[in-house]
Order: C-alpha cells, then structure tokens, then sequence
C-alpha cells in the first residue's frame, strides 16, 4: 500500500516541475555551500601538519632572526654541521612576483644537506639532487603546476621580465602547497642577499635540544612550530568561513521549507481524496518520508559534488590569506573525505526534517473535506505569521539578554544568528499586516485589489521573502564591515607611514647609515624607531620608542589620552599602549601599570592609540625611556623624510636614487629597505586577498536567496494560472497584468530593502563591536558603503522583476479562454 500512496504523491512534480527544481535548488545549494566551508576547514587544519615537513621529513624547529629584517649567519648554520647536528638544514626563501601579478612563493634548499633525512630512498629517487645542476629547476607541486597550467619545462616570466624555471613537476608528492622549491643558489641571485631565512631542525632528544640552545646567539630565536599553535591562530579565519558557510545553509533551508510548504499547499486536493480513499495520516506521514529521504538523498549528493568544486576553485585564495596573515602552507587540491560529507548529510536531514515538520502537521491534522473542498490553506497564512511574529518577540529578548552578557567571540555568533531570525520571522508578519491594512483602508478598488491579492501571495511569498531578506541583510553587513575595515586600515596606514623610506639596518650599523642619511641632500630628517619583544605571563608584549617630533606625533592615530598626552609621555614614567593590549587587560588612560623586568612596575598610561597591523599587544615609549631600560639592545629601523617642497614625480624619481646610493654604499639587500608606498600597497594586497573569500561567499549567498524567490515566484505564478485567466475573461489586460505582477513583486523588494539595509548595518556594528573586538581587539568607526548597497539591490531588483514577469507573459500569449481551460 506504500508504494502506491509514494507514487501518487510524487506524480504532483509532473504537474508541477519547478516544484520539484526549487526544492532540489534549496537544499542542493544550501548542502554545497556548507560542505564546501567544512572542506576547505578540515583540508587547512589538515595541512597545518604538512606545513611542519618538507618532503615528508617533519621539521619541528625554527632557529629564526630575533628580530624584524634580521638574517640568520650562514656561519651559524656550518658550526651546526661541525657540532653533528645533521637533522639541520637550511632554507633561504623569496617572494616573487609574475607578469601577471601572482605572488609566488620560492624556498631554496641544500639538495645535499636534505639526503640524510629522506630515509629508505635510493639516490635514482631523489629528484630534488637535480636542482643542483644547470639550468637549476624549480621543483613545483602538481596542484599548483595544474591551477597556474605549467609544463614541465615551462619558464616563468616574472614582472621584471626576467625568465624563472625550467619547472620540473612534483610527481611523487614531496612538495605541497604554493611553495616552489630551488637550489639555494638560485634564491640568492634573484634576492641579492646574504645569510639564511631559517634553519629548520628535526627530532631531537632533550639533551640534544639543549645542546643546540646553547649553540644559538642571542639574536636567534628557537621555536616549536605545532599544529595546535597555527590552528589556534587561525581560530578566528575558520570560524568567520563556517559562520559564513552556515547562513548560506539557513537561507537554503529557508527556500526548501517555502518549496515544500507550497508543495503541501497544492497537494491538498490528492491529500483529501487519498484520506478519504481509506489512506491513514500513519500512511501519508511514511510516504511523505519516503518521498523526503529520496530528495535529502539526492540533493546530499549534489550538494558535495558542487560543495567540492567550491572548495576547490576557492582554496587558492584560502591558501594565499594563511599565508599572508600566518604563514601557512596550505595545499591547492580538495579531495572527497567522509568526515565533512558525513557532516554535511546530518545537518541536511536536521534542517529538511525540521523545515518540513511544521507543513506536514498541518496538511495530515486538517479535516479531509476541508482540503478536497478546494479551502486553500493560504486562508490561515495570516494566523501562521501572527504566531511566527510571537517567537520573533521571544527571538528579540532572547538576543537583548545575551547582548548584556559578557562578550565572547561564540556568543557574538550567536547574538547575529538571533538577530537574523528573529527580524526575518518578524518579517512576513509586517508585510501581511501592511498589505492586509491598504487592502481594506484605500479609496481606489483596483489598489485595494492589488494589496489584497499581494496579502494572499504572502502564504508562498512569505518564507522566500524571509530568506531573501536575510541573505541582503547578511550581504550588506559583511559589505559593511570589510569596505568600513578597508578604509580604516587605508587611512590608518596612510597616517602611520608618515615618513618616505624604511631601512632595516644592523645594530652596529645603525649609526653610521644614519649620519650617512642625514648628509643627503633629498633627506629632510632620520627617525630612529627601537623595537623589542618582551615576554609576560599574559602573552608577548612589543615595547617600541618614538621620537617627538611633531610630524612623528602627528602619525600616531591616538583614540583616547589624557590631557597633554604627548608631553607627559617624554618628560614622565610613561608610555602608551595600542588598543588591542588596553582592550585585553582592561586598561584605560590615567592607569598605571606594572611590566615585568627591566620594565619594572608603575608606568603611567597616557594614551591608547590604533593599531592594526600587530598581532600582540604593544606599548610605547619615548627614545630616552627606552635607551634607559634597554640600553640599546633590540631591533632597530630607521624612517627616513625627504624634503617636501619637490615634485611628486621628482620626489619618486630621487628616493630611487637615494636606495641605489643606499644599495651601493651599504651593501644592503633589498628585503632591509622599504619605500612608505611598497608597505601601503602589499598591506592592501593582503588585506583584499583575505576578504575576497568574504565577499565571495556573501554573493553566493545572495544569489542562493535570489534564486530561491525567482523560482517561488514562478513557481506561485504557475500555481495562480486559474487566477490571473479569470481576471483576462474579467476585461484585465495583459499589460496591466504584467505591471501588477512586477509591481507586486518591487514593492516586495522595497520592503524587504527597507529592512535589510538598516539590519545589515546593524549587523556590521555587532560584529564590529563583538566579532572582530574579541578575535583581533580592534575597533572602528562603522562607514557606509552606498555602492555595494545600489549594486546589491539593482542586482536583486531584477532577478524578481524578471521572475514575476515570466509567467505572466507565457500566459497572456494565449486567449484569455484558452488560459482558464487549462487552467482548470
């Protein structure tokens, strides 16, 4: 008796097959979306551990230059080999750029100092012993050969028009990721520069670990590099791509509840003759399962298989953001694993059956002679919305209360997640309401008419509506936040980097570059800047000195201080500290505050200043203070301002100059000194590459909720052909029909922008105020983005213009007659 019941039930979707699209389209793309996030998440956290080895071989330690532009002495690395550490080997590595502008990534390697860490490989194995030999290969991952479409034996033209290659192409899997690995030799001649990037040691026993730290100088450092570390500094990247990814998968199940709800609506006919044939509610619920099951199933399988392209045409940019902010060697390839798609097929049936549980109750609870009458369901729309308005107000005190609550980077997900549902079940409710009240209170019949006829729409309009509305909400907050985040950052960096060049000099050098600076003609003034990392039990803190000169005062980006601040802190016991560390310990101006040794306790704060660009906390002194507890002893850089009174194209055309003189006289390499511009660009660069992943999820969200309400909508029309052939035998055009049904569906527009803009800001705020405060301990001042506002709406405008006309156009090609025969 089941499989009659099953086959009578899906014989709806012949009558019907845009039903049977937008529910698949609903529940595919929210599926892909999710499964795509949990890919790209579990493949980063993945390689995180491939990121601790190079051929296989793990490399846990770091010997890294103590500070910023330092080198490690090739001297170092020789007494190493002599003292018997072997599982040590050296890499120099190098940022290069293409003709086309990508950024790429070259390790250079001692092919012979790596032969005794790849054990059980016979010499005709090791590939790597060819990057010795002319013409000097560069050993390329697959992965990234096929995303780049090289060749073996293809060049790579760089932007300086210089020829980089042969490529010889990784066939075994030694190299993962977007490095490209080289003989050290080659490094060297593109870079110029002396000294080794790191050294990179294996397993070691306790007292060999120790025996190597007493082998190291005081301007190197040691590090464990771990999996958990990296993870735990990427929390906050994975995190934002799952938030993303789960609000793509919520307007998802949004358009698959509002397809199925109106598929339940039409079947109400079938529904009321089978109970009436002697089909008992156990019986329908069990078909309905069955016929649920068959489109979770496919729609799970769609859903990975588009879910796995994303994550394969997006893990590019993914692996190029880690890299940029942490690091990161993330590979360029995405293979189907169980874990994610066993995720993702749980959190599919938990939605479908949540999302359909509701429109099943309600079409197998009402009376059988109700529903074969042809009593439309949509007659009780409005007592549906009035109880979804209630939860919506339930929704509300529930965000305001974790609002109040202390602010942690899961309870902001949740205050946004809140706020989101709680405004779109609202929703409906003020559109039915707002309808409904023109459809009784307006003078002019044919207006009446029209609200009238938009409050009936609502039964199949009003979930699309919902999902619509949050997927433009979401958009325009994360256009919010990112285009709010991008001026900050541009105006601040624009503030900060007041002087013209930096130099990254050597300690003992320092002096000498700089009296050397100060005879230049172009060079107005030299800033000595000290830095030094201070280890406390909160965390590492950056202690930095600053000079007084007012243009030095005037690049700092202060956002509170006490009154004299400036004054106060080159004449007293003071410093200022950035607001990421005033934020984490809770410090304000006034404050006095205890540091660990040489510090020393009691230190007044006179400001907190922005900081965006340092991970840790940081504070700062004047010169004198630091030369008094330091004694000199840190990394220095030297910010060098030319005069102001030359030309722009001059001023360029003479720091060149001044680098060339500096290059020749000094013998620096190029990675030590940096025009103010080259820093600007390259933090912008990284700024957009990292949030293009952002913006690319936002618009495919929207274009899911586009999609969503384009085929309600012309899935409804379909369904309303009855209607719209009685009103054409009535005496209403086809015109008046066709600028009904577009304004119908503009006003729809308008109400859900209405909404969505100010939400959308709102949004921004929250996370403003809670995301990014928590994750990064920066603020900012909100900015609107008016563009991406018109062009998000222009966008969405269309999509329902173009879906209510479409119906109506294919039924007022036919004569009214012929309309309403087949309709009926």
């Amino acid at each position: 008796m089941l499989w009659p019941v099953v086959k009578a039930l899906l014989g709806h979707y012949r009558r019907y097959p845009l039903q049977i699209i937008l529910v698949w389209l609903g529940l595919t793309l929210g599926v892909s979306l999710l499964s795509g996030v949990t890919a790209i998440n579990q493949y980063a956290k993945q390689s995180y551990e491939h990121g601790e080895k190079l051929f296989a071989t793990p490399l846990p330690y770091r010997i890294r230059p103590r500070y910023l532009a330092g080198r490690v002495p090739q001297d170092l690395y020789v007494n190493l080999r002599r003292a018997g550490f072997s599982q040590c080997v050296p890499f120099d590595n190098a940022t290069l750029t293409t003709r086309k502008g990508v950024d790429i990534n070259l390790v250079g390697i001692d092919p012979v100092a790596m032969v005794p860490l790849k054990k059980g490989l016979s010499l005709n194995h090791l590939s790597t012993l060819q990057l010795m030999y002319p013409p000097h290969p560069i050993l390329v991952s697959a992965d990234l050969a096929k995303l780049q479409s090289w060749q073996d034996g293809d060049f790579i033209t760089l932007d300086d028009g210089t020829q980089l290659g042969p490529i010889m192409i990784d066939t075994v899997g030694l190299v993962k990721g977007t490095h490209m690995v080289a003989d050290m030799s080659l490094v060297r001649h593109y870079k110029h520069h002396m000294g080794l990037s790191e050294i990179g040691c294996g397993e070691m026993t306790k007292a060999e670990l120790e025996s190597l730290k007493q082998q190291i100088p005081e301007t190197m450092v040691l590090s464990r590099t771990v999996k958990t570390e990296l993870s735990a500094l990427t929390n906050a990247f994975h995190l934002n791509l799952t938030a993303m990814g789960m609000l793509s998968f919520l307007v998802g199940i949004f358009i698959f509840y509002q397809a199925m709800s109106l598929s339940f609506v039409q079947r109400q006919l079938l529904v009321g003759m089978l109970r009436q044939a002697g089909v008992t509610d156990f019986q329908l619920a069990k078909a309905l399962l069955v016929e649920l099951s068959l489109l979770i199933l496919v729609s799970w399988i769609c859903g990975n298989m588009f879910g796995l392209m994303l994550a394969n045409r997006l893990i590019p940019s993914v692996s190029a953001s880690l890299h940029d902010l942490y690091g990161a060697n993330v590979g360029l390839a995405i293979h189907w694993q169980w874990s994610w798609s066993l995720y993702s097929l749980v959190m599919a049936v938990i939605g479908a059956l949540g999302s359909c549980a509701w429109p099943l109750w309600r079409l197998l609870k009402s009376q059988p002679i109700r529903l074969t009458a042809r009593l439309s369901l949509v007659r009780f729309a409005g007592a549906e919305f009035t109880v979804q308005a209630i939860l919506a107000v339930v929704l509300a005190m529930l965000a305001f209360a974790v609002y109040q609550a202390p602010k942690t980077q899961a309870l902001g997900f949740v205050l946004i997640g809140l706020v989101l549902l709680s405004v779109a079940l609202f929703t409906p409710y003020v559109v039915w309401k707002i309808f409904d009240f023109l459809s009784y209170r307006l003078f002019w019949v044919k207006v009446r008419w029209f609200f009238a006829d938009a409050a009936a729409s609502m039964s199949y309009r009003g979930v699309a509506t919902m999902a619509f509305m949050i997927a433009m909400a979401a958009n325009i907050g994360v256009e919010t936040m990112v285009g709010s985040f991008r001026n900050t950052t541009d105006h601040w960096l624009s503030d900060r980097l007041a002087a013209d060049l930096y130099i990254y000099p050597t300690n003992n050098s320092a002096t000498q570059v700089s009296n050397w600076l100060e005879k230049q003609p172009e060079v107005k003034a030299v800033w000595w800047r000290w830095k030094k990392d201070v280890a406390t039990s909160t965390g590492t803190i950056q202690v930095v000195s600053t000079g007084n000169s007012e243009q030095e005062r005037r690049s700092l980006t202060i956002k509170t201080a006490i009154p004299q601040y400036w004054y106060f802190t080159h004449s007293a016991k003071a410093l200022m500290v950035s607001e990421s560390m005033a934020i984490k310990n809770h410090i304000r101006p006034g404050d006095f505050i205890d540091l660990p040794s040489p510090l020393g306790p009691r230190w007044l704060v006179t400001g907190v200043y922005y900081d965006y660009g340092n991970p840790y906390g940081q504070i700062m002194m004047s010169q004198y203070q630091w030369m008094s507890v330091f004694t000199g002893v840190g990394d220095i850089s030297l910010a060098v301002v030319t005069q102001p009174d030359s030309a722009k194209d001059d001023r360029s055309a003479d720091m060149q100059e001044l680098k060339q003189r500096l290059y020749a006289r000094f013998h620096y390499d190029v990675e030590r000194v940096y025009s103010n511009q080259h820093i600007h660009q390259q933090a912008m660069k990284v700024f957009d590459r990292t949030f293009v992943i952002t913006d690319t999820f936002g618009n495919i969200t929207l274009l899911i909720a586009v999609c969503g309400i384009f085929f309600a909508t012309l899935a409804g029309e379909v369904s309303r052909q009855r209607h719209v052939a009685l009103l054409r035998c009535l005496g209403v055009s086809a015109k008046e029909l066709v600028f009904v049904g577009a304004l119908q569906l503009f006003v729809f527009w308008a109400i859900a922008l209405l909404i969505a803009v100010p939400l959308g800001i709102m949004l921004a705020n929250l996370m403003v105020d809670v995301l990014i405060r928590d994750s990064f301990g920066w603020t900012m001042q909100v900015q609107l983005v008016t563009s991406k506002y018109i062009e998000t709406a222009l966008f969405s405008m269309l999509a329902l213009l173009v879906a209510g006309a479409l119906p109506v156009l294919r039924l007022v090609r036919k004569s009214p007659m012929t309309s309403l025969r087949d309709a009926l």
